[in-house]
């Protein structure tokens, strides 16, 4: 079940990264730097905001909707988001107080009241693992905003513009899921179970806003230290990065946390321990060489995808998030898994305080010593400190397996697979498009000939139980 959520939900995020990819394509060479700048960070400013909105219910749905026992939270889900959007006017005051000018602030905010009512309604649908729903909202929010963007392009190329078209793809997305997930909700103010709400899920709220800030701090810092062409430039980089190589992670996050918590509440410690051994081994196996081969390709990556005023920087600073990425990953979609089972939502505090400081500390000393690379590196200082930080805190919360023999073959195989690219890039003549098609291919096969040789995630067998589940499948197909 966790390989064929996990497939569903790969799928889902390879096909809108594809079009994300597409849309970065096309967006970096139809937006001036200054202009897709704004629109990053009007991106940044809005996931910030669209975090506090619905931090609130993410461990609500994940606990009570994804035991599918009867259990109906979407009333005090919806009730509760409506009463955070009042907070609409002081996210435009901050957004001023940060550097947005008024239409862009005001846009920001928009597109963050879309993206939380989107969030939410995937979570819904998440925890009652149904991912097929959520592939065709994914997939429909990608489109929209891809068409979307070619129109304002086309019309008046603005951040602005570019901003509110985002909004309305993901409200596009909303709708093409309202019915599978919101119908026969009931909405009901009561107030008992909003304070109670509000207690509980107080830390969760605060640290994953915090995060979400923490992971924004960069693309302000280059904007008010060296400008807001500069800061475009970054983050197109680095969302080209995250876009790439979040999506198998977030794939599988999505379908082991609610499995998680449904093994934990019907068989115990044990059961849910060795469900998490084979998590870690698959999110490490698919994560650790998707981001050492990205780093070794980016420049290649840089010249294909993004346009001519934008590869310079991605080619320097690609390579260094491409392993602040596999920190990240290991932080956010598995240890926090210990607070999840815990119920030690201070603890996401804790962390989420630590990955911030170090940022912000790190972004301030670096950007004004060496630009937007700094801020690179800055972001890969933050990431080390998060995982240090987690890492220490699951051990007083659920203490998570860390199975170092697997990881330990997973490691060599990825190795291996990386000097064998790096090898084959010095020795290639040929230009960016054909040569990473080469490479991709070159270390597919050498990884997935040592997956095969050790067995990494137990490749083999279930490989073997795919193939006879086909034969089975064909044979009473041919029989019918």
């Amino acid at each position: 079940m966790l390989i064929g959520q996990a497939s569903i939900n790969l799928t889902a995020n390879v096909l809108s990264a594809l079009l994300g990819l597409f849309s970065v394509f096309i967006f970096t060479r139809l937006f001036a730097p200054h202009d897709y700048g704004v629109y990053l960070l009007g991106i940044g400013f809005a996931s910030v905001i669209s975090v506090f909105l619905v931090g609130w219910f993410r461990n609500l749905i994940l606990s009570g909707h994804a035991r599918n026992d009867g259990t109906d939270v979407r009333g005090l889900v919806v009730s509760g988001y409506l009463i955070c959007c009042l907070t609409a006017p002081l996210a435009y005051l901050l957004a001023r107080l940060v550097g947005l000018d008024g239409a862009a602030a005001l846009a920001a905010v928009v597109l963050a009241v879309a993206i939380g009512l989107f969030e939410l309604t995937q979570d819904l649908l998440r925890a009652r693992l149904k991912a097929l729903s959520v592939m065709k909202a994914t997939l429909v929010r990608a489109a929209a905003l891809l068409g979307l963007g070619v129109v304002v392009a086309l019309a008046s190329p603005t951040g602005v513009l570019l901003l509110l078209a985002a909004a309305s793809a993901y409200l596009v997305a909303v709708l093409v899921q309202s019915r599978s997930a919101w119908r026969g909700t009931i909405i009901s103010f009561d107030r008992a179970d909003l304070r109670s709400l509000a207690r509980t899920s107080l830390p969760l709220t605060l640290s994953l806003t915090l995060l979400a800030i923490s992971s924004v701090t960069d693309r302000f810092m280059i904007a008010n230290l060296v400008g807001a062409a500069d800061a475009g430039k970054y983050v197109a980089a680095l969302d080209l990065v995250r876009q790439t190589l979040m999506m198998p992670a977030m794939s599988m996050a999505a379908a082991f946390f609610p499995m998680a918590v449904q093994i934990h509440a019907r068989q115990g410690d044990a059961a849910v321990t060795s469900h998490l051994a084979d998590c870690l081994e698959l999110l490490a196996g698919v994560t650790l060489p998707a981001c050492l081969g990205f780093a070794l390709i980016a420049p290649h990556v840089a010249n294909i995808v993004l346009g001519a005023d934008f590869r310079a920087v991605a080619s320097e600073i690609m390579p260094i998030i491409a392993i602040a990425v596999l920190f990240q990953v290991l932080t956010q979609q598995y240890l926090h898994a210990s607070f999840l089972l815990s119920g030690r939502n201070s603890f996401y505090l804790i962390n989420t305080a630590s990955i911030i400081a170090a940022n912000v500390i790190l972004s301030y000393l670096l950007v004004s010593l060496d630009g937007t690379i700094g801020a690179a590196w800055a972001r890969l200082g933050a990431d080390i400190t998060g995982f240090v930080c987690a890492l220490i805190l699951s051990r007083f919360a659920f203490q998570v397996p860390i199975p170092l023999g697997r990881l330990a073959l997973i490691t060599i195989a990825a190795l291996a697979m990386a000097l064998t690219v790096g090898a084959l890039d010095r020795a290639l003549d040929l230009t960016d498009l054909p040569a990473s098609i080469l490479l991709i291919g070159a270390g597919l096969v050498v990884y997935a000939a040592l997956c095969w040789l050790f067995d990494i995630a137990r490749l083999r067998g279930r490989l073997k139980r795919g193939l006879v589940m086909f034969y089975t499948r064909s044979a009473n197909s041919n029989v019918g």
